[in-house]
């Protein structure tokens, strides 16, 4: 319990035993609860979880926006917050945001890694991959934000049953970001934040996924313009 609330913190994990082992053991105690998601891992993840504390929970479909969605049913807080389990994202930031989001009277703050603290952290083509789909999220909501991928969220549990979300892959992150910012009744910020080199082995695949993004938005936006 933090502040009167109670926080849960979700991590999806495919193959990420090294990454969630860094990430638990820093782990700040405000958190009533942490949930590791294993997205059909090959490696240790789970049994580094379970071991270091957290209540793992099981998803065989394959998916970033599929294991979220597996996390957000188990998680019972009033706030959650979400990383990537690769230890990309400092988990030490973790109370800055939260408390950013109670005094200020928020629903969803979203982490911007840009400008890069680290340039190392992420390479040149990557950075120009998120610039241009951040550039369409931006067109597409007439909202200016500038990482629209993020990973990194705080959230107040109750804003879900408010979303239709329907990616199952990794335009989840975009999604999620659309849902809320075309929302009037959901007050929205995006914080910076600090950035590293991931550990472990990129999943993503960059010019396909990227386009699957892209065409995703597009629909979403459509979607939800007629609703």
């Amino acid at each position: 319990m933090y502040k009167n609330t109670k926080i849960s913190l979700v991590i999806p994990c495919y193959n990420e035993e090294a990454g969630i082992d860094k990430i638990l053991k820093r782990t700040p105690s405000l958190f009533d609860e942490v949930i590791v998601v294993d997205n059909a891992s090959t490696d240790r993840t789970s049994e580094v979880a379970r071991r270091l504390g957290a209540k793992v929970v099981f998803e065989r479909q394959k998916g970033y926006g599929q294991a979220y969605v597996a996390g957000f049913k188990v998680a019972s807080a009033d706030i959650i917050v979400t990383m990537d389990g690769d230890n990309s994202y400092s988990i030490e930031e973790t109370p800055k945001l939260i408390n950013y989001l109670i005094n200020n009277k928020l629903d969803f703050i979203s982490g911007c890694r840009f400008p890069l603290q680290q340039k190392q952290a992420m390479s040149l083509l990557n950075r120009l991959g998120n610039y241009i789909l951040t550039v369409f999220f931006d067109i597409l909501t007439f909202r200016k934000i500038r990482d629209s991928q993020s990973g990194m969220w705080v959230l107040k549990r109750e804003i879900l049953k408010e979303m239709r979300l329907k990616s199952r892959g990794m335009a989840f992150s975009e999604e999620i970001k659309m849902e809320v910012i075309l929302n009037r009744h959901i007050k929205f910020a995006e914080i910076p934040i600090n950035y590293s080199e991931r550990l472990g082995r990129v999943k993503l695949k960059k010019w396909k996924d990227g386009l699957i993004n892209i065409l995703f938005l597009f629909k979403k936006r459509i979607e939800i313009f007629l609703r």
